[in-house]
């Protein structure tokens, strides 16, 4: 698989997970699985959990590079068993991991979203012009009874990395229950799951379970620059706005949203009075032709300030990081005590809904973000009085 070539599992702008050379900030995480390894007694099932962007495809392709490359130990009469491992790392000249980069390894099965259409020869040319299907579904999941046919000549393992499970559409997630259920021998299946509570219980059940935690700034920083990414001096705003997550962080970068959501914050800085020609401004920026990734962003960020204003209010506290000039005063000034900060937090709800639902009848983007302002005066001036 070219890099020319689109990919419904790969973060615009960052390296595709199998091409990543380290994990770095989820230390515990790879020593979890491989305390249950060297144990072994290894499951077939791990489900990998934790916000997007913090490197749960990254892990799943080590562990899968760890386990084919890793054979089944074996107790030798004269010198034993042979040391348990104590890392994921697998070189990158191994022949393993040379098959895995060029998308030839046949005891991996990658399953993921494919292309739009209803036949094998459409979805196969728009997953390459990169119009692909918004669900993994059951036609993507059939090549797995030819996978699991093929036995292994070496005894070796087969894995499974479906990327994300969260995506499985009701057929799709049947036929992967049914593995869990029933599965082939000296196999592994590496679920990842950005929400898993939205996933059947019953996979949930079979799966034992990884969960990454959110980067600090520190870490991101290191993921970014392994990424060659520069995040410049505002790494601790974008690390606060990002929530951990080098994915979204990168996503912040590539559509100025350091900027945005400091103008956003100087919005909220004159309400109850708002600044008409910055709501104007910020109306603008939502109804740009081609901006949908930015208008996008820009709801997102709107629930993430009306969020940081609940969180002042129930605790008290400003954030320890600002992610925009000014941000402490603005929160505090409109979130002083925990009954103002309830009442954002069912603002946040209120305006997160009619955004959701604003742009799933396609209302005017410009219209919907004023709407969403004046409903924020009224709030902060309700505050006010």
């Amino acid at each position: 698989m070219t890099d020319e070539i689109p990919e419904p599992d790969r973060i615009e702008g960052v390296p595709h997970p199998r091409d990543t050379v380290n994990l770095i900030g989820q230390d515990a995480a790879e020593k979890a699985f491989l305390d249950v390894y060297t144990s072994g007694r290894l499951h077939h099932g791990w489900l990998i959990t934790g916000p997007q962007g913090v490197g749960k495809a990254t892990l799943a392709w080590r562990i899968a590079r760890f386990l084919i490359a890793t054979p089944p130990a074996e107790v030798d009469g004269l010198f034993g068993a042979p040391p348990p491992p104590e890392t994921l790392d697998i070189p990158a000249d191994h022949p393993v991991s040379r098959r895995v980069a060029a998308g030839a390894e046949p005891a991996l099965f990658l399953l993921r979203r494919g292309g739009m259409g209803t036949t094998d020869k459409d979805r196969e040319k728009n997953f390459r012009e990169g119009k692909f299907s918004k669900v993994i579904r059951v036609e993507e999941a059939r090549p797995l009874k030819n996978f699991f046919s093929l036995s292994s000549v070496d005894g070796g393992r087969r894995v499974v990395i479906i990327d994300s499970a969260d995506e499985l559409n009701t057929n799709a997630a049947n036929a992967i229950l049914k593995l869990l259920e029933e599965p082939p021998a000296r196999t592994v299946l590496l679920l990842i799951s950005h929400q898993p509570s939205r996933l059947l219980p019953t996979i949930r059940s079979r799966c034992r379970e990884l969960r990454l935690a959110p980067l600090p700034a520190e870490a991101l920083e290191q993921a970014l620059a392994q990424a060659d990414i520069e995040p410049g001096a505002n790494t601790p705003a974008l690390a606060e706005l990002a929530g951990g997550s080098v994915g979204e962080a990168v996503r912040l970068m590539t559509l100025d949203g350091l900027q945005l959501y400091a103008d956003l914050i100087a919005l909220l800085g004159t309400l109850p009075r708002f600044d008409a020609a910055r709501a104007q401004a910020l109306a603008d920026t939502a109804a740009a032709r081609g901006a949908e990734e930015r208008r996008v962003l820009l709801h997102h960020l709107i629930d993430l300030a009306l969020s940081r204003l609940a969180r002042v209010g129930v605790t008290g506290q400003t954030p320890a990081v600002e992610a925009a000039p000014g941000e402490a005063e603005v929160l505090a000034r409109l979130s002083p005590n925990a009954v103002a900060g309830r009442t954002w937090a069912q603002a946040a709800e209120e305006v997160g809904a009619r955004l959701r639902h604003g742009e799933a009848v396609n209302l005017d983007p410009a219209a919907l973000i004023l709407d969403t302002v004046f409903k924020l005066q009224s709030i902060a001036g309700g505050q006010a009085a």
